[in-house]
C-alpha cells in the first residue's frame, strides 16, 4: 500500500508560526504591489518549495517589482538578467579572468550565485545561455573552469516572456521548460486597481527611497521550507495527482477525441513532484497541515500548462492549453 511521504504532522504552535511569517511576506509584497494576487501566490508557492517559477504575460504588470519586493521582504540577495541575443553563458554563471599581477585565474562569479534570480525576457536569449541555467535550477550549482561553486540557500529562478513579440527571440526548449514548477499567465489589472497603481506612484511608493523593511529572514524561509516538507499528503491525492498526470499522456481514453487529438506529448513526472510540492505549499498557506483536493484542482493549470504540448491545430483553432486542462481535471475522480 502506498504511504503517505511525510515525516510528522506540524503541531498548532509551528503552524500559527509559519502562518505569521507567510502572512508578514504577503502583506509586504501587497504594500507595493497592488492586485496580482494570484501571483503573489505563486511566488510564496515558489519560496515554500524552492521550485522556479515561469511568468508570461505583456510588458506593464509588476513582475520585475514583486521579484525584487519578495527578495526585500526576505533579505535576500536578488539579482535581475536582461535577458539579449548576444548574452554569454559566462555572463549569467560567471568566468575566470586572469591575475596578471600574481599570474593566476581568478574565478569571478555571475549574476545567477543569488537568492532569488530573475531572467527578464528569458525567451530573447539564445539556446546556448538558456542551457547555461539548466545546471543553476536543477544541481544548485555552477561550473567554472572544472570547478563547482554551490548557489546560496534558498535558490529561486523567476523568469519571464513577453508572448507578443516573437521577433528576435527563442523558443524555450522543453527540458528547460519542464524544470520550472510553474507557469502562470499574468492578466491586466482591473480599473481599480490600476488607479490604485497611479496614485501610488504620486505618493513615492515606487520611489528608490521606498525599499521595504524586511519582515523576515533566509532562516524564517528555511522554517517554511522545511514544514511545507511535513504537510500530510493523503495517498488517495498521491493516486488523484497520479491519475491528471497519466491522463495527459493517454487523453484519448478519457477525454473528447477532439481535445485529445490536439495534445501531442503529456506532462513528464516532473509534474507529479511539482503537484504534491506546490499542493502541501499551498495547505500551509492557507493554515491547514494537510492537503485536500481542492489544493491539487487550484494548480492543475500552473502546472500543466507548460507541460501539456499541443500541435499546430490547436494554434489554428485558437484552443488556450487551459480548455485541455479543464478536460483532463474533469475527467479524473475526485477522491
Amino acid at each position: 500500500m502506498l504511504q503517505a511521504s511525510v515525516s510528522s504532522r506540524i503541531d498548532p504552535a509551528e503552524l500559527d508560526r509559519v502562518q505569521r511569517i507567510a502572512g508578514s511576506i504577503s502583506r509586504s509584497f501587497e504594500a507595493k504591489v497592488v492586485g496580482q494576487a494570484r501571483l503573489r501566490e505563486t511566488l510564496l508557492l515558489s519560496l515554500l518549495t524552492g521550485g522556479h517559477v515561469l511568468l508570461e504575460s505583456v510588458p506593464g504588470l509588476a513582475k520585475t517589482t514583486a521579484a525584487q519586493t519578495l527578495a526585500d521582504s526576505i533579505s535576500a540577495a536578488f539579482h535581475r538578467i536582461q535577458c539579449t541575443p548576444d548574452l554569454l553563458p559566462s555572463d549569467i554563471v560567471g568566468t575566470q579572468l586572469y591575475d596578471a599581477a600574481h599570474g593566476t585565474f581568478v574565478t569571478q562569479l555571475g549574476p545567477v550565485h543569488a537568492n532569488i534570480v530573475l531572467l527578464d525576457e528569458i525567451n530573447r536569449s539564445s539556446a546556448k545561455t538558456q542551457s547555461a541555467m539548466l545546471e543553476a535550477m536543477q544541481e544548485r550549482q555552477t561550473t567554472i573552469g572544472g570547478q563547482n561553486h554551490p548557489l546560496p540557500s534558498p535558490f529561486l529562478v523567476l523568469a519571464t516572456q513577453n508572448p507578443i513579440e516573437q521577433e528576435g527571440t527563442y523558443q524555450l526548449p522543453e527540458a528547460q521548460v519542464d524544470r520550472f514548477m510553474l507557469k502562470d499567465v499574468l492578466d491586466y489589472p482591473s480599473p481599480v486597481e490600476e488607479a490604485e497603481m497611479i496614485r501610488r506612484i504620486d505618493a513615492g511608493v515606487y520611489s528608490a527611497e521606498a525599499t521595504p523593511t524586511a519582515v523576515a529572514g533566509l532562516d524564517d524561509v528555511r522554517l517554511l521550507q522545511r514544514a511545507a516538507k511535513r504537510v500530510y499528503l493523503d495517498p488517495s491525492l498521491v493516486h488523484y495527482i497520479v491519475g491528471l498526470v497519466y491522463v495527459t499522456r493517454h487523453a484519448a481514453k478519457y477525454i473528447d477525441p477532439a481535445l485529445a487529438s490536439l495534445i501531442e506529448f503529456g506532462a513528464s513526472p516532473r509534474a507529479s513532484i511539482a503537484f504534491t510540492q506546490s499542493a502541501r505549499a499551498l495547505a500551509l498557506l492557507q493554515g491547514r497541515d494537510h492537503v485536500i483536493p481542492e489544493d491539487v484542482k487550484a494548480l492543475a493549470a500552473r502546472v500543466l500548462r507548460h507541460r501539456i504540448i499541443l500541435g499546430f491545430e490547436a494554434v489554428a483553432e485558437n484552443i488556450p492549453v487551459e480548455t485541455v486542462i479543464d478536460a483532463i481535471v474533469a475527467s479524473v475522480q475526485i477522491p
